[in-house]
């Protein structure tokens, strides 16, 4: 009668701690994949683990590897960039591409700053490299990094060991500043391949393109830049401009004008999220 009594309470046990392990888990992948404020990024360091309750410490012992973990973070390999994001309302997201740049960043930042919006910075390593204070500056006001290849060199034109050390090594400038590595990349000059896409969702990359481009770097006027986010302005629209790679004071002034009005228009600037396969 003892012995059946033991079976049946360690069933029991073994039922109880499944519940626990499937509870854990769960918790794991809302906070992977669960909605949140659009861009979020989750604080430095690691969080603080809550105390066990007593029922879980008594059964955890019989698991025998501690709690549960997450899942690795997987991405998808694409055929083609994403070129628009999804959002509730009327939501857009500017981009910056070639920076940062000293003469112009710190302008774009101040600007985003006073209204308060955050937006995506696709970098270059080697100018990262010598202006990591502004990767730091980003991150801290809640922008997103995204890696735009060391040089900017036609990556249709190289080789793939040389696509991934254009991708990787800004990786790395990007994580040694801001101690996380970027989870967007895009193309210099839209000029996507399969290695591209590949090497990309290897180094856990989802690749962004864009819907509208301000032809900014072609330095047409500032009335001009504005002219073509005022018509172009749409839910879901990714906005390409420059911060870097060239004269961009139009590109600043330009800003200066459009963001307000955007916003007086009732859109929502903002940066997107990550979705995990």
């Amino acid at each position: 009668m003892k012995k059946d009594q033991l079976l049946t309470r360690r069933r029991l046990l073994i039922a109880g701690t499944g519940a626990v392990g499937a509870a854990a888990t769960a918790g794991v992948l809302t906070a992977v994949t669960g909605d949140g404020p659009a861009g979020s990024v989750p604080a430095a360091g690691s969080q603080a683990r809550r105390p066990l309750g007593s029922s879980a410490y008594r059964l955890q012992p019989l698991t025998g590897y501690g709690p549960p973990q997450a899942a690795p973070r997987r991405t998808l390999v694409r055929r083609e960039p994403l070129l628009r994001v999804s959002g509730r309302g009327r939501t857009m997201v500017l981009t910056f591409d070639d920076g940062p740049d000293p003469r112009y960043t710190p302008d774009v930042l101040d600007i985003l700053a006073e209204y308060d919006v955050r937006a995506m910075f696709f970098v270059c390593g080697e100018m990262a490299a010598a202006g990591k204070e502004l990767l730091v500056r980003m991150a801290d006001e809640g922008h997103v990094i995204g890696n735009h290849t060391w040089s900017h060199p036609l990556l249709t034109r190289l080789t793939r060991r040389q696509i991934r050390s254009q991708m990787e090594r800004t990786c790395d400038v990007i994580e040694e500043a801001c101690g996380e590595r970027p989870e967007w990349f895009r193309a210099p000059y839209g000029a996507w391949n399969r290695a591209a896409f590949q090497l990309g969702a290897e180094l856990g990359m989802e690749p962004l393109a864009w819907t509208l481009d301000t032809l900014d770097w072609t330095t047409p006027g500032t009335r001009s830049i504005v002219n073509r986010v005022e018509n172009g302005a749409a839910p879901g629209v990714v906005v390409l401009a420059h911060d870097a790679g060239g004269d961009r004071s139009q590109s600043v002034r330009a800003l200066r004008r459009y963001l307000p009005e955007l916003l007086d228009s009732g859109y929502h600037v903002t940066v997107p999220r990550r979705d995990y396969a």
